[in-house]
């Protein structure tokens, strides 16, 4: 292993305005910039072209996908990892149940339609044909972290270093905030923490910098906010994909960051360009409302929780220097007492010596 990164030094952020609905809004226009420069990166094209193989998943299947496996981020059928992406599903490994459409295919022709059989079609066919839905049948998936092989690109989101100033307050101020319980785990693959849907709990790994559990932590609270899955809601309700709630939690989380001088702006750029589906951004300019808003809630109960926080764990130093002051003033009393003086032996300690 590598020597750990020293801890970086905090990039203050010059603000034009001293009014704070002006400064959330410096801060979401300048996480708008930095995507888009983002955008330019070669590496992220490539980036793109393999995720744009990943589909979008109905509700129902994001639901039964919570249920199985909240930490995954990739998944794909047995056979498309290794036709596809060059990887194979490792050995033991159990596949993730979703619900899979069945088409069929008809060929368009004036007043009829004639039924086509899906292997039978040939090149330019599409656009004489179109699909129709007959059911849908039970299909494993499987999580990249299920997996092993050719290494997919990816647009660096290292994870961050270094600490945070009066971390175990702040860390304590975020997680009072949150609706939900949270707790450190271990988390195989390659996920930072997770909202689990069905649990209702956020789960962060072990193991991570201060920075990064920070950030994660603020992250997952997004989503218990914004992004609570109802099971009993009505059949083809409107939801948002999920490109637009990563695109929410991670910019809620960077502004949030960066309201108290933790930069994460790289991590929060590229994690962003990362789950965006196209090069305009679309979730993040139609969610910038929603962002600011979020973020400005959890700033206020942060802002309310970390001075009390604060105050009682000077408290408690302060009650454990007086302890300690008492209880070794007490052992210099106890020593002047004994000092120049006839230490009677017990009798039982007499027999002891003779024998």
């Amino acid at each position: 292993m590598g020597r750990p990164m020293e801890p970086q030094p905090v990039r203050p952020l010059l603000f034009t305005s001293r009014d704070p609905s002006d400064k959330m809004k410096e801060l979401t226009d300048r996480l708008e910039q930095g995507i888009r420069d983002v955008f330019q990166s070669r590496q992220y094209q490539e980036y793109l072209q393999v995720m744009a193989k990943f589909y979008d998943y109905s509700f129902n299947n994001v639901l039964l996908i919570a249920m199985q496996k909240p930490d995954a981020s990739l998944v794909a059928g047995y056979a498309a990892w290794q036709k596809q992406f060059g990887r194979y599903v490792k050995k033991g490994e159990k596949g993730i149940k979703i619900l899979a459409p069945m088409f069929r295919k008809t060929k368009k022709e004036e007043g009829s339609r004639e039924t086509v059989e899906l292997a039978a079609e040939q090149p330019g066919e599409e656009e004489k044909t179109e699909k129709i839905l007959t059911g849908f049948k039970v299909v494993s998936v499987f999580d990249i972290s299920q997996t092993e092989g050719k290494e997919l690109p990816t647009y660096g989101v290292p994870m961050l270093q270094g600490d945070v100033e009066g971390y175990a307050e702040f860390f304590q101020a975020a997680r009072e905030i949150s609706p939900v319980p949270v707790s450190f785990e271990t988390i195989q693959g390659e996920a930072h923490g997770y909202y689990h849907q069905i649990e209702k709990r956020i789960a962060v790994a072990e193991g991570m910098s201060e920075l990064q559990n920070v950030k994660t932590l603020l992250h997952e609270i997004a989503h218990a906010k914004l992004h609570v899955m109802d099971p009993d809601a009505p059949k083809g309700q409107e939801t948002l994909d999920r490109h637009t709630k990563e695109v929410q939690a991670e910019s809620v989380a960077y502004v949030v960051c960066q309201h108290y001088g933790l930069d994460t702006s790289e991590y929060s750029f590229a994690y962003v360009a990362g789950w965006s589906s196209g090069k305009e951004l679309p979730e993040l300019r139609s969610s910038l409302e929603i962002i600011r808003s979020t973020a400005r809630e959890m700033i206020t109960g942060i802002d309310i929780r970390l001075p009390l926080l604060r105050a009682q764990k000077k408290q408690e130093r302060k009650n454990e220097n007086e302890r300690v002051y008492h209880r070794n003033t007490g052992y210099q009393k106890m020593g002047k007492k004994t000092e120049g003086k006839d230490v009677r032996v017990s009798g039982e300690d007499k027999r002891m010596h003779k024998r």
